[in-house]
């Protein structure tokens, strides 16, 4: 009996061995093949979030749902004040030095009121500032801005230096000196915007398809129109707004 007792323990530590063994080879193989292709392949997957990053770590585009959207980053890390995250569904860029640099972005639903909202967005940046080249599609129960923008933006200071000094100036008392500080910041250099929209190519809520080119201040100078009903004009505008010449007259 104590023998056959031995026999089987011996039987028992063989088959230990022998499934720990197996095991561990079955899962070898399993990283070898993974490793080796370095591709996974699936039919379907559900997540809230993909970071695409370099061999270092360091981000180069973000996937995510609305709450998992990240903030605002530049150099990797966040600005001061920071522009939080958490309402942007779509895919944020970021480029070689970790900072964002376009995305695109899209919502769409109706609030309590029964009135919608609805954007989508598609936009790059200029290297360290904001957005330069933008296609939007932006409609407020009906108020919309659909079309291809094109802006300036100062070359320095950088967009995250620039937007904490406003910041800051927002929070003065107001009065002259306030008011002053604003005017300076939004327009550093006479005849120059800090931001101006030079071009815009769309239609507005009248149905009207337009193109618009603007002066450094961002004011129009030149527009081509075609209203809802086929009839087309050519204005030039002085920097007040007021149309000096017109075709057809």
């Amino acid at each position: 009996m104590e023998e056959r007792l031995a026999q089987m323990q011996k039987e028992l530590v063989r088959l230990k061995w022998y499934a720990g063994i197996s095991t561990l080879l079955f899962i070898t193989a399993g990283l070898f093949a993974f490793t080796s292709s370095g591709i996974s392949r699936f039919k379907e997957i559900s997540v809230e979030r993909i970071n695409i990053i370099e061999d270092n770590g360091q981000l180069r585009m973000v996937i995510s749902n609305k709450s998992r959207s990240p903030e605002v980053l530049a150099y990797g890390k966040g600005l001061t004040p920071p522009i939080p995250g958490a309402n942007r569904p779509g895919l944020i860029f970021y480029n070689d030095e970790g900072t964002e640099n376009g995305g695109l972005v899209f919502r769409g639903a109706k609030d309590s009121s029964g009135q919608y909202h609805a954007t989508g967005h598609l936009s790059f940046d200029q290297y360290n500032q904001n957005q330069v080249l933008y296609l939007t599609y932006a409609d407020d129960n009906g108020d919309q801005n659909t079309g291809l923008h094109v802006d300036d933006w100062q070359t320095a200071p950088a967009f995250w230096d620039w937007r904490a000094e406003y910041k800051k100036a927002q929070e003065l008392p107001d009065g002259p000196a306030k008011e002053e500080l604003l005017k300076k910041l939004m327009e550093p250099r006479k005849g120059q915007r800090a931001v101006a929209q030079r071009v815009f190519i769309g239609k507005d809520d009248s149905k009207t398809a337009m193109v618009t080119l603007a002066d450094r201040l961002g004011k129009p100078r030149l527009q081509l129109l075609v209203d809802s009903n086929g009839n087309a004009k050519l204005n030039f505008l002085d920097q007040q707004g007021n149309i000096t010449y017109s075709l057809p007259k």
